[in-house]
């Protein structure tokens, strides 16, 4: 018999630690996004580490700007970002306050209100690539830069909420490089998921833009 999720939230102490702790801790997870049309629930099978100032592949290298603000604490809020002119994507800030560190969410399992999530994700094949890559992920949720900021550890007012699921074991969990990460970025296997899950994405190296002629 499959046991049932444990649906206790996850405190903000949880994410007040190393950010190479919380995030293979994450998987297995259960994070809720609420929504005016209802909650959607996603089992979380991979994510990626990123160290602020330590980590030449985070946002927070060079330092506190407007953009990547939220980084740098209180740990449970969530930072949003926009890239390449097309998608967001969403991270679970953790550490102590004041020191950058945050979890890119990559992929998960859409355990509640796919309904919702397959308005969103119109091209999926089917619900397992629903939230199949970071972008993917957050289109499925919903989820923009409205929400840079919003604390996963508010309760349920918040429009994020982090449940402690079942906890992957650590046989099942697997590391490797982080996807499409310039330079020495790329190097640290800060990438962590769950062995054999449909829902994680492939890795792609960084492939250089092209500048256009």
């Amino acid at each position: 018999m499959i046991a049932t999720p444990d649906r206790t939230p996850l405190t903000r102490k949880f994410f007040d630690r190393p950010v190479l702790e919380v995030a293979p801790d994450l998987l297995g997870r259960v994070l809720v996004r609420s929504t005016p049309d209802g909650p959607i629930e996603l089992r979380l099978t991979e994510v990626e580490a990123y160290d602020g100032e330590n980590d030449p592949g985070s946002h927070a290298y060079r330092g506190r700007t407007a953009r990547n603000g939220v980084m740098f604490g209180p740990p449970g809020h969530v930072y949003v970002y926009f890239t390449y002119g097309m998608w967001h994507c969403m991270n679970l800030v953790c550490g102590p306050e004041g020191r950058a560190g945050a979890v890119l969410v990559r992929a998960g399992e859409v355990i509640e209100g796919a309904e919702l999530a397959r308005k969103r994700r119109l091209s999926a094949r089917n619900d397992k690539e629903l939230a199949k890559g970071p972008a993917r992920l957050a289109t499925a949720l919903g989820v923009d830069r409205a929400l840079d900021g919003a604390d996963a550890c508010a309760g349920p007012d918040s429009p994020f909420r982090l449940l402690t699921g079942t906890p992957a074991t650590p046989d099942q969990v697997r590391s490797g490089p982080r996807t499409g990460v310039a330079g020495d970025g790329g190097i640290p296997p800060w990438r962590f998921w769950i062995a054999n899950d449909l829902t994680v994405s492939p890795y792609r190296a960084h492939v250089p833009r092209r500048r256009r002629t």
